[in-house]
Formats: structure tokens, sequence, C-alpha cells
């Protein structure tokens, strides 16, 4: 079966919990996340250190360039337009 493969419009509370769930699953395959509001890197931190949900420790979460964020090996693009 083929993974579903899903983006993410806003990486607040409820993107970073879709993302959380998405990265656990061998269904869903992530593959890129909008929010004009919020750089990689701080969307880096916000889902490593979750306040709500705590600590990823599933895979290495870390910033590849200003447009991509890898989740373990996997490149999620990053987009920041307005819709």
């Amino acid at each position: 079966m083929a993974k579903i493969k899903i983006g993410i419009n806003g990486f607040g509370r409820i993107g970073r919990l879709v993302a959380r769930v998405a990265l656990q699953r061998d269904d869903i395959e992530l593959v890129a996340v909008n929010d004009p509001f919020i750089n990689t890197d701080y969307m880096t931190y916000m889902f490593k250190y979750d306040s709500t949900h705590g600590q990823w420790k599933h895979h290495e979460v870390k910033v590849k360039d200003a447009n991509t964020l890898l989740f373990g090996d996997k490149p999620v693009a990053v987009f920041g337009h307005r819709c």
C-alpha cells in the first residue's frame, strides 16, 4: 500500500502534534510544512521541546537549510507562504 503524503499548514500546537503522529506511523509521509511566521531554527526547537507533549525522543530533528528540516534522514520541505 502506498503511503499517504501530507503537508501541514501551520506549525503551531496542532501542526506539531500532527507532525509527531505522522512521523511515528509507517503509512503516512510528512512531505511539507508551511508557516510564514516561524523560521526553521525555531520550528526545530519547538518540535523537540514541546511544553505540552514533552521532548521528542524518536529520532534526531535538525535544520538542513532555510527550506528543509531533517527528521532522522527524512527531508521535509518548509515554506513560508501566507494564504
